[in-house]
């Protein structure tokens, strides 16, 4: 921020925009993402802002877009990841709700509420969640489920995850961990071996504060 404010003539990049009003979204929805606290929270002028956006809904545009290729993006590619099996599979999936550089539930939340109110949001969580299933089914079509009930399967496991950020479900990591088996043979149909529990387990540790 020091650098920021002595460097004459600079005025952020989008990314810090972008970063900065995430950072508005999330505390306190699309309305309080404006122009002038976006600047006070960078440290810049108004009219640095506006070298990088010609205007408030441009920023906005960029924040969907953001979410769209993150959250949906990586969830898709999670999808597709190499795996034996299909707990294998599943468990591949549920690392995006382990890890908020894959899928960011915060972001996710704050999305969700956004399209209550803007159809056009709205418009984009739809194909959105349309994607993701489609994702989640094809997934277990790889394992030789049928398209039924593949999708039911899907559907279920994705509408779950939508309920936890909806409701803002708040687990311990460690009641998180001890459910995910039961999660996989629910949804799957299959039980993961311990093998492939150990291996989920050793990519998603406990942090301070689990």
């Amino acid at each position: 921020m020091n650098r920021q404010k002595t460097e004459r003539g600079w005025r952020g990049t989008p990314d810090l925009w972008l970063d900065a009003a995430y950072d508005l979204l999330v505390e306190g929805g699309v309305e309080a993402v404006k122009v002038m606290p976006l600047a006070e929270r960078v440290g810049l002028s108004r009219t640095s802002f506006y070298w990088h956006f010609p205007d408030r809904e441009a920023l906005l545009a960029g924040l969907v877009e953001r979410w769209r290729a993150k959250n949906t993006g990586n969830l898709v590619a999670r999808c597709e990841a190499p795996a034996a099996t299909i707990a294998e599979a599943t468990l591949n999936l549920f690392d995006c709700w382990y890890d908020d550089d894959l899928f960011d539930s915060r972001l996710e939340f704050a999305m969700r509420t956004w399209s209550l109110t803007d159809p056009a949001v709205a418009a984009a969580m739809g194909e959105a969640d349309a994607t993701r299933v489609a994702a989640i089914t094809r997934l277990f079509r790889r394992f030789g489920y049928g398209e039924a009930e593949a999708d039911t399967r899907a559907r279920t496991l994705y509408l779950t995850q939508v309920g936890y950020i909806a409701l803002r479900s708040d687990e311990s990591h460690a009641i998180r961990m001890a459910r995910n088996p039961a999660y996989v043979l629910t949804f799957s149909g299959v039980a993961p071996t311990a093998a492939e529990i150990a291996a989920f387990e050793a990519r998603h540790p406990a942090r301070a504060g689990d």
